[in-house]
This record gives structure tokens, sequence and C-alpha cells, in this order.
């Protein structure tokens, strides 16, 4: 029997990270709530399925038997994280999943003790957020030890996939976040702007986003100031911030539904554009004294790259036995586990 269980495996990111674990013997039991879909992925790989919804913690138990690793691939994650979560403490398994969502990573984080106290690893943000982010901070931490300001930024083509645009509709109601201080705190949409410079020369524009590393390179590091940034063109950055007077209106439900409905229309990028579009990631900090550091890596797209560091984790994790308790990329893998992951190269 397998022991990895993939819930959401017939989503866009999950379907992907099942055909490669499959391909790396894994055998993982594929888990969700549509029977037909999963059918129709686990028949062709000679897959066992699990289904069942997150409404009740007595029908999710029943399906953790043999489990030891639950890798969550079911977003949004602040619908599916804490059921899961839960089951996970309650029947220790080990917990992880593909999450960007700020207040995810604050929830498990929430977990710790009881973590340590069961011994389940908790581990959100094992793809693209905030795998190679958290690790180029914890790279540059050890460059400047005393740093207590982290800029990081990402380039990422390619296009969302239907969860993931879902989910960024999601964040519009609550609008940027960045941590100051060592406290969050929550800022207008493209609170900042400013540019940073591709391998090429070209220079791109960028805005603040609520990315997940406002939270977890702040436990990676212990740096008290950090603001994420995503490359965008300059009419995309001026349209956010004309949109910040309608910030409360993202919060109602029918325009959620709506925004929600119109995001998930859009099948996530095929393998062909996946393979055209990879991702620039930038880091800088600063002391208080002023001195800097800076680091810049490419990867691959996103999603393919949300499938070799969360399977590198995975396999890890089977193999490693680890303690329980809250884990961030850098913080279980190493700083340095990026750059050994396919397709990743160091910049600068």
């Amino acid at each position: 029997m397998s022991r990895l269980m993939i819930y959401g495996a017939n989503g866009y990111t999950g379907r992907l990270i099942t055909a490669a674990a499959a391909a790396r013997g894994l055998r993982p039991i594929l888990a969700g709530r549509d029977r037909d879909a999963l059918d129709a992925l686990a028949g062709p790989l000679g897959l066992t399925r699990r289904v069942f919804a997150l409404d009740d913690a007595a029908t999710i138990a029943r399906q953790f038997d043999g489990v030891e690793v639950l890798l969550n691939c079911a977003g949004p994650f602040s619908r599916t994280c804490a059921p899961l979560l839960d089951a996970c403490l309650e029947h220790k398994v080990h917990y992880l999943d593909i999450t960007g969502e700020i207040d995810v990573f604050a929830h498990c984080h929430r977990a710790h003790n009881r973590g340590v106290h069961e011994g389940v690893l908790i581990f959100p943000g094992t793809g693209f957020d905030v795998v190679p982010t958290d690790c180029v901070a914890a790279l540059l931490k050890q460059r400047l030890p005393d740093a207590d300001h982290l800029v990081l930024g990402f380039e990422a083509a390619g296009g969302p996939s239907p969860g993931t645009a879902r989910t960024s509709v999601e964040g519009l109601a609550r609008g940027g976040r960045a941590r100051i201080g060592g406290e969050l705190v929550e800022v207008p949409l493209a609170w900042k702007s400013r540019t940073f410079t591709r391998e090429d020369g070209s220079v791109r524009t960028a805005m603040t986003i609520p990315w997940g590393d406002v939270y977890t390179a702040h436990v990676s590091t212990g740096i008290g100031d950090i603001e994420t940034y995503m490359a965008l063109p300059a009419k995309t950055i001026a349209r956010m911030r004309w949109l910040r007077p309608l910030k409360p209106l993202f919060g109602l439900g029918p325009v959620q539904r709506w925004l929600k409905a119109r995001a998930g229309a859009t099948p996530g990028p095929d393998a062909a554009r996946r393979a055209r579009s990879g991702c620039t990631v930038w880091g800088e900090v600063r002391n208080a004294r002023g001195a800097e550091e800076k680091l810049a890596i490419v990867t691959p797209n996103g999603y393919d790259l949300t499938v070799s560091a969360s399977l590198g984790i995975v396999e890890r994790v089977l193999r490693a036995k680890p303690a329980g308790g809250f884990a961030t990329p850098s913080l279980f893998m190493g700083a340095e586990y990026v750059l050994g992951l396919p397709g990743v190269r160091r910049i600068n």
C-alpha cells in the first residue's frame, strides 16, 4: 500500500504531480471529491483512488488508513487546509501542501506545538510558492547575517492554472500585505513599485503583492522587514492602484463568485507553453549600516518547479521520518535545495 496520498490529484497541478510521482515509482493514493475524474486519472496509471469531501472529520479520518504523508494540492487552501491538517494531526500523518496563501501559512504555524507533540511535520508551501523565494532569502541571510530588510521578486510567465487564478481572486479582498518591524501589516494594492533587471539586461517593472514569503521568510530568516514583488507591465500596476477604492466590494460573496467563475474558466498552460516560459527570482537584503547582498536565479515554469520541488520534499519525508512541527523549505531541505532542482541556476 502506498504511504503517500495526493488530495486534489485531479486538479491542474495535482495531475502534473501525480504523473511525475507515478513515474518515480511512488504509487500514490489519489484522492478528492470527483469520483469520475479520479477514476479517469487513476485507471491508466494503475493507482488506487479514494473519494471524499472535507465537510466531515470522521469521513476524512477513515481515508487515512496506511497513509504516512499527505500532499494537499486542492486549492483554495483557505478551505482545504484546516480540515486536512486537523485529520493529519489526529492520525499522525505528515501534512504537506503547495499553498502560497499567507493566512494558510499562519494557520499551519499556529499548529506548530501540536505538531511537535504529535510527531507530525507541518509543511505548507512545497512548490513554486515558496520554495525558490524562501531558499533565496535563506542564502542571502547566510551572506549578510545581520540583514534586517529583505526584498523578494519574481517574474512568472506562462499563465496561471484555474486554481491559482481563483486563489488570487480571494486575495483581492485582503489587499496587499508586507512585514514591517516583524509584524504582518495590510497595505494597499500595488503598495510599492520598482524595477528588476533580467539576465539579458532588460528591465521589468514590478509591484508589491501578498506573496507567502512575507510570512515564511520571516520564520526562515528572522528578518523583520519583508516586501514581495511580482513583475507586471506598468499599465497593469496602474490599474491595480485604480482598484484600491473598490477593495470592500471584492469581499462580497456575489462578486467573489463572479470573479472566480471568470478566473477559473481558462485552463492552465499546456506542456509546450510551460517549456517556453521560465521564471526569474530576485532577492536583496540590507542591514542597518546599509550593506547589501543580492542574488538572482532562473527556474523552469512555476508549475514544473512545483512538481520537482514537491516530490523531492515528499521523498525526503518518506525517507527521513522527520520530527514534528512547522517547517519551511530552507529550514527543512536546506537553503541550497532550490539550486539542485532540474533547470534551476544562479545568475548572480
